[in-house]
C-alpha cells in the first residue's frame, strides 16, 4: 500500500531532473551524486527522488543545508514545504546509506538542488522621489541623472529583466517630450526637441513620473513601481563672450588672459578654431576655458580676428555649437604719416584768380582712421624760388587745399614753384615736397587752315576703317598742353554717327573715317561740318568763332546690294504631329534697292519642309518627327527679282516639342538571361526598359505586368523604379528548355502607351555558372571512343618496334661474341 502512495506522488511530480553524471532525470535509482533544478514556489510535500537501498543498506540519511525543508524517508527525497530562491538558491545536501545498526556503509553523497526563479517580486525604485538639473542647450542624448530600480528575481532570467518608461511629463508644451530615458539604463537625457527649447525663464522646473516593468516590459502579467522625477533647469553658461579689445604692442608678459568659456559642466575638453588660415594664431586655450593671447598684435598688421571656442566631451564628440569669439585691437599712435609720392605736382594757370584751389596733398596714416592718430595737419615750412615774394601759396591746415594766396602768378616770370611741406599727427612729423607748375591760360582758340575741304564722292559699300579726309587746325597756346590740344567733330550733317575724327595728339592732325557703312538708300548727300575745340575751357571773354569751324560735303552713290533678312536666325517651335500642310514658321527680307524677292530652301536634308516663295512662309510637307531630330535647322535663301540677282542667307530653326508616340521597348536585346537546373530555390532576374520619346526631369515612370495571365502562376513581375523591374519565379519545378515570358510595358503618358517584349529564360545545367551544352559529332571527326583507340594502338606499335630493336641488338651482339670466340 506504500509503495502505490509513493508512486502516485511521482506520477504528480512533473519537475525537470538531471543527475550529476549528465544522464537522463529518473524518479529512482541508486545512490550516487546528482543535481536537481526545482522550481520555487512549488506545493509542499513533492517528491523529489526515490534512491534505493543495496544490502546491506536498510536506510538512508539526509545531512547539510536542509533548511528544516528537505526530508528522506524510506530513500524518498521531498521537500515538505515551498522553496524561495530569494533564501537560498542552491542547496548543498548530502545523503548516506545505512545498515540495520545505522552505520554508514556507503556515502555521503553530494546532491544539488538548485531552486529555479519565477516571477515572484515586483520591482522597486531605489527612490520614491528623484531630483536632477539639467541646463538649457545641453547634448541631447547626453544622460544628466539616472533612476534605478531592483528586483530579487534572478536577473538572469527575463523576471528580473527591467524595463524603465517616462510615463508623464509635466508640463508638456505642444505635446512634444523634452525628456527620454534609456529603457534598459534608467539614464535620462533630452531629446532634440528639449535640447532646443527648454528655457529656464520660461518654465524652471518639470516633473516626469517614470515607470519601471520586469519581464522585459513584454508581458502583460509582469509587475511594476513608478516613481517621481523632479527637474530644474539651470541656465546655460555656454555663451559666446562680449567682444575683447587689446592694445596693440603690448609690452606686458605674454600670455595674457584675455577672456574665458564655460561648459555646464566640469571634465570638458576645450579647443579653439580658426575662421581664417592665418600665417600664425596668436590665442590659445587652458583646460578651464581661459583663453589668452600668445604675443602682441599690430592693428596695422590685422585689426581684428574672429575664431571659435569648441568643447568636446571625454570622447572628442563636440558637446555643444562653437562659440564665436571677437577681438578687435585697439590702436597707438605708432605710425608716422607718408607722403603720398615722392614728389606731389599740380598746376596753377596764369593769371588765376586768389584763393583759387590749385590741387590737395593727401598724406596717410597707417594708424586707426577717424581717431586722433590719424589727424594730420599741414603746414608749409619752405617756398622755391621766393619771387616775387615768401608765402604765394597757403595750406588749409587739415584738408591740405592748397590755394593761390597773394595775387596772379605770370609764367614768364616763374614757371615753377617748389615747396616743402610739414605734415604731422600729435607725435610724428614728416616732410613731403610739392611741385606747382604755372601753366599758359586758355586765351587762344583753335583755327582751321581752311574753313572748306571741297566735295568727295564714295560709293556705299567703302570698306568701315577707311580714312577718306585729312583736317588741320593750329592753336597759339603752350603746347602739349590741354590749352592747345584740338578735338574734333562733326555738328552738322551725319546725325547717323557714320563718320568719326581720330586726333593725332603730336601734331593735332584729324583724320576722318567711316565709323559705320553709308548707305546711298538712306542718306546720298552729307553735308558736313567739323568744329575744333580744347578740352580745357577757355578764359572768360573768348569764345569760338568761325574760325574753329569747317565745312565738307560727301556724295554717296548707289551699289546694288544683296537683300537683308530682318535677322539672320529665324526660330520657331511646333508639335511633332503637326499635320502636313501646317504652317511652321516664315521669314522677312528686303532689298535695299527695293526690288522684288524670292524665297527658297537650302539644306532640307529630309524633305520635311517648303517655303512660299513670295511671302517667306515656311509649311511642313512631310511628317516630323522629333525622335530622329528635335531641332530641324534649314537655311532660306533670299534672291532679288531682276537685277543682279544678288542673295542672301539666314538660318531657320525649327524645334519640334514631343508627342507620346513611341511605345516602351527594352534598353537592349537580353540573351543572357538563365537560372541553373535543376532550380533550387526561387530566383529572380533584372530587366530595364526605356522609351524614345522626350522624358521629364523626373525621367520615365514605366508600369509592368506580364504579359499572359497563363503565366501568373509560375512568374511575377515586381516594379524596382521608373526604368527596372524583377522577373522572379514563383516554384522551383521548372523544365530544362527556353522559356520566352511576355512582358507588357506601360509608359503612363499622354496618352499611353502599351509595348511587349519578350524576355527569353534559360534553364539549363550549369558548369560553373554557365550552361553546360554538349558538342555534337561531326562527320569525319572521331569519338572520344575512337581518339583513345588510336592513341592505344599508337601506342602498342611504338612499343612493338622498340621490342623488335632490343631483340635484334642483343643478337647482333650475340653473334660477334661466337665469331670472336671461334677464331681464338
Amino acid at each position: 500500500m506504500m509503495v502505490q502512495v509513493q508512486l502516485h506522488c511521482l506520477c504528480l511530480f512533473t519537475l525537470y531532473l538531471t543527475t550529476g553524471y549528465g544522464q537522463e532525470g529518473r524518479f529512482s535509482g541508486p545512490l550516487k551524486p546528482m543535481t536537481f533544478s526545482i522550481f520555487e514556489g512549488q506545493e509542499e510535500s513533492q517528491i523529489i527522488f526515490q534512491f534505493k537501498s543495496s544490502p546491506p543498506a536498510v536506510t538512508f540519511k539526509l545531512s547539510g543545508e536542509t533548511d528544516g525543508i528537505f526530508h528522506i524517508q524510506d530513500g524518498l527525497l521531498y521537500h515538505s514545504r515551498a522553496l524561495d530562491r530569494e533564501t537560498r538558491a542552491v542547496h548543498k545536501l548530502q545523503v548516506s546509506a545505512l545498515d540495520a545498526y545505522g552505520a554508514t556503509v556507503e556515502g555521503p553523497v553530494p546532491i544539488t538542488i538548485e531552486v529555479k526563479d519565477i516571477n515572484d517580486n515586483r520591482p522597486v525604485f531605489l527612490q520614491s522621489k528623484y531630483e536632477g538639473s539639467v541646463r538649457q542647450n545641453s547634448r541631447p542624448g547626453k544622460p544628466f541623472m539616472y533612476v534605478n530600480a531592483t528586483d530579487l528575481d534572478d536577473p538572469a532570467t527575463p523576471n528580473g529583466q527591467l524595463i524603465y518608461q517616462i510615463v508623464i511629463q509635466l508640463p508638456k508644451i505642444n505635446n512634444v517630450m523634452y525628456f527620454q530615458i534609456n529603457n534598459k539604463t534608467g539614464a535620462i537625457s533630452l531629446t532634440s526637441e528639449g535640447s532646443q527649447e527648454l528655457d529656464p525663464i520660461k518654465n524652471p522646473s518639470y516633473n516626469l513620473v517614470v515607470s519601471v516593468k520586469d519581464m522585459g516590459g513584454q508581458n502583460e502579467n509582469s509587475f511594476s513601481d513608478s516613481t517621481s522625477v523632479d527637474i530644474t533647469v539651470k541656465e546655460n553658461i555656454w555663451k559666446a563672450p562680449e567682444p575683447v579689445e587689446i592694445v596693440e604692442n603690448s609690452t606686458n608678459p605674454h600670455p595674457i588672459k584675455i577672456t574665458q568659456v564655460r561648459w555646464n559642466e566640469p571634465g570638458a575638453q576645450y579647443s579653439l578654431v580658426e575662421k581664417e588660415k592665418l600665417p600664425r594664431f596668436p590665442f590659445s586655450i587652458d583646460q578651464e576655458g581661459d583663453i589668452y593671447v600668445n604675443q602682441p598684435l599690430d592693428r596695422e598688421e590685422k585689426d581684428s580676428y574672429v575664431f571659435y571656442a569648441v568643447a568636446k566631451d571625454e570622447l572628442g564628440k563636440p558637446l555643444a555649437f562653437p562659440l564665436q569669439i571677437h577681438v578687435k585691437v585697439n590702436d597707438i599712435n605708432d605710425n608716422p604719416p607718408t607722403c603720398p609720392s615722392t614728389v606731389t605736382i599740380f598746376e596753377v594757370q596764369e593769371n588765376e584768380k586768389i584763393g583759387s584751389n590749385i590741387g590737395t596733398l593727401v598724406a596717410h596714416d597707417m594708424d586707426e582712421a577717424n581717431t586722433i592718430n590719424s589727424v594730420l595737419e599741414y603746414r608749409i615750412v619752405d617756398q622755391t624760388p621766393k619771387s616775387p615774394r615768401e608765402g604765394l601759396f597757403l595750406v588749409q591746415a587739415y584738408t591740405g587745399v592748397f590755394q593761390l594766396a597773394l595775387y596772379s602768378l605770370k609764367k614768364q616770370d616763374t614757371p615753377q614753384y617748389q615747396l616743402t611741406v610739414e605734415v604731422s599727427d600729435k607725435d610724428f612729423k614728416t616732410l613731403c615736397h610739392v611741385q606747382i607748375n604755372v601753366i599758359d591760360i586758355n586765351d587762344q582758340i583753335p583755327i582751321f587752315e581752311k574753313s572748306d575741304y571741297g566735295n568727295l564722292t564714295l560709293a556705299e559699300d567703302t570698306v568701315v576703317g577707311s580714312i577718306i579726309l585729312v583736317i588741320q587746325a593750329t592753336d597759339a597756346d603752350e603746347p602739349f598742353t590741354g590749352s592747345s590740344k584740338i578735338l574734333y567733330r562733326i555738328t552738322q550733317g551725319d546725325s547717323e554717327g557714320r563718320l568719326g575724327i581720330d586726333t593725332d595728339p603730336q601734331t593735332n592732325t584729324g583724320y576722318v573715317m567711316i565709323k559705320k557703312p553709308l548707305d546711298f538708300e538712306t542718306a546720298a548727300i552729307h553735308n558736313i561740318v567739323f568744329q575744333a575745340e580744347n578740352p580745357e575751357p577757355l578764359v572768360p571773354g573768348v569764345e569760338y568763332n568761325a574760325s574753329s569751324f569747317a565745312t565738307f560735303n560727301l556724295f554717296v552713290t548707289d551699289v546694288n546690294e544683296a537683300p537683308r533678312f530682318s535677322q539672320q536666325v529665324f526660330q520657331a517651335k511646333v508639335s511633332e504631329d503637326v499635320a502636313i500642310g501646317t504652317k511652321v514658321g516664315n521669314v522677312t527680307a528686303k532689298d535695299p534697292e527695293g526690288l522684288d524677292i524670292s524665297y527658297s530652301l537650302r539644306g532640307d536634308m529630309r524633305g520635311w519642309l517648303k517655303i512660299d516663295p513670295v511671302t517667306g512662309e515656311i509649311f511642313s510637307v512631310a511628317p516630323l518627327d522629333r525622335e530622329a531630330e528635335s531641332l530641324y535647322r534649314v537655311q532660306v535663301v533670299a534672291t532679288e527679282v531682276g537685277g543682279s540677282s544678288l542673295s542672301s542667307i539666314a538660318s531657320f530653326h525649327l524645334t519640334l516639342t514631343d508627342v507620346n508616340d513611341n511605345p516602351p521597348r527594352l534598353v537592349k536585346e537580353y540573351t543572357g538571361l538563365l537560372f541553373c537546373y535543376p532550380l533550387r530555390e526561387a530566383g529572380s532576374l533584372i530587366f530595364e526598359a526605356t522609351d524614345d520619346d522626350q522624358q521629364s526631369l523626373q525621367g520615365p515612370h514605366f508600369t509592368f505586368s506580364l504579359g499572359s495571365e497563363s503565366l501568373q502562376n509560375d512568374w511575377e513581375v515586381s516594379k524596382i523604379n521608373g526604368t527596372h523591374a524583377r522577373l522572379s519565379t514563383k516554384h522551383t519545378g521548372f523544365e530544362e528548355r527556353v522559356y520566352n515570358i511576355p512582358i507588357l510595358i506601360n509608359d503612363g503618358g499622354q496618352p499611353p502607351l502599351e509595348g511587349t517584349v519578350s524576355l527569353p529564360v534559360t534553364f539549363c545545367t550549369c558548369v560553373k555558372g554557365s550552361c553546360f551544352q554538349p558538342t555534337d559529332h561531326h562527320p569525319g571527326m572521331p569519338t572520344v571512343g575512337m581518339a583513345v583507340g588510336i592513341l592505344l594502338t599508337t601506342f602498342l606499335v611504338i612499343v612493338f618496334f622498340h621490342f623488335v630493336g632490343v631483340v635484334w641488338s642483343c643478337c647482333f651482339r650475340f653473334h660477334r661474341f661466337k665469331t670472336c670466340h671461334h677464331g681464338k
